[in-house]
């Protein structure tokens, strides 16, 4: 029996309430489901080739892969966590107890200014010393007060944080041994050809796995080399720079040289000639030559978008969605190409 046309609007008025009831109820655990999704997508090649192993075992196989997970990415991100909270509180003591002095800093910087610029910098009203020093100490305060309401927040949250990443562990072993199932339902439900809905899909994994695999990769390395380098150097909030030039560098064309240049700079205007000589060179021919090289061998040319989309769908990612951004935004601006992509080519004359 053909439903009615009222049949169909009220069976689609009740499937609206009831997804959006249900993203309701799921919301204050869309980080767990969102990482626990994305691990999944990661992790299934693995997953997969245990099942072969393992005789078809599939609880058994994607139990190992879950430990496996565990091991290589949950355990040393709450390490670097954790020492990173004792990082930035020391930072936090400094600035209050003024051994950090940015203001001093500024003074420095301006006083080594050739005149050419200093004069510029008069005339475009910037040049006031003392206005600038209390700009950037109100500045300094502010992230300082910010950088101590984030560890105090890790603090009172950690009942909170254990309890989400139960939650993704617990739908990440689900995820691995039903996702095939869980997908192939989703891909019935999407009123499209199978031909669109398979391209969709690709293009959509294609993309996050780009993203984790290859960006979060080439982050980590380039956090670890300038990490390195800073504690080489001696500066005091080494981890701390190192996990800032990982965060950066998921930005295309900017990236970690946000953070080891200025502090390339503060070396020179300190009198650290070789130090921050050493930082530059190591900087350019190391930490920048990293992009380059593993990016393509990661990823692969063919799955990169441009960088200027990357570079928007990331800043816009995470100003929306928070750390989660860095994924969601590059895989949306992908879903976005993919679906013009096809419509497209829907409207374009045959032969």
């Amino acid at each position: 029996m053909t439903p009615t046309l009222a049949q169909q609007r009220a069976l689609l008025l009740l499937l609206v309430a009831v997804s959006a009831a249900f993203a309701w109820i799921v919301w204050p655990f869309f980080g767990a489901v969102f990482w626990a999704a994305v691990l999944a997508l990661l992790f299934t090649p693995p997953y997969r080739r245990l099942v072969r192993w393992m005789g078809g075992r599939r609880s058994l196989a994607a139990t190992t892969t879950l430990l496996l997970c565990l091991v290589v990415v949950i355990l040393p991100t709450a390490i670097i966590a954790a020492a990173l909270v004792q990082e930035v509180s020391l930072v936090y003591q400094d600035v209050q107890s003024k051994k950090l002095d940015v203001a001093a800093f500024a003074q420095q910087l301006i006083d080594s200014l050739p005149a050419w610029m200093a004069g510029l910098l008069e005339r475009l009203g910037v040049g006031d010393v003392a206005s600038m020093q209390a700009k950037l100490a109100a500045a300094a305060a502010q992230g300082s007060r910010f950088m101590a309401t984030q560890v105090v927040g890790f603090g009172v949250n950690t009942f909170d944080f254990l309890v989400s990443t139960g939650v993704m562990l617990y739908l990440l072993f689900f995820f691995l041994r039903d996702g095939g199932s869980l997908a192939a339902r989703i891909e019935r439900a999407i009123p499209l050809s199978h031909e669109h809905k398979a391209h969709l899909f690709s293009q959509f994994a294609t993309v996050v796995r780009a993203t984790i695999k290859g960006n979060l990769l080439v982050a980590a390395v380039q956090g670890a080399l300038g990490g390195v380098m800073l504690w080489m150097l001696g500066v005091q909030a080494a981890l701390l720079g190192g996990v800032l030039m990982a965060l950066f560098s998921l930005l295309p064309a900017v990236g970690a040289a946000l953070v080891w240049a200025p502090v390339a700079v503060w070396f020179l205007l300190a009198g650290s000639i070789g130090k921050g000589l050493i930082l530059i060179v190591f900087g350019l021919f190391a930490i920048g030559l990293v992009d380059n090289i593993l990016r393509p061998i990661l990823v692969g040319k063919d799955t990169q978008m441009p960088d200027y989309l990357v570079l928007v769908s990331t800043l816009g990612g995470i100003a929306v969605f928070g750390l989660n951004g860095f994924v969601i935004g590059p895989a949306i601006a992908a879903l976005f190409l993919a679906a013009w992509d096809l419509y497209s080519s829907r409207q374009r004359p045959a032969g």
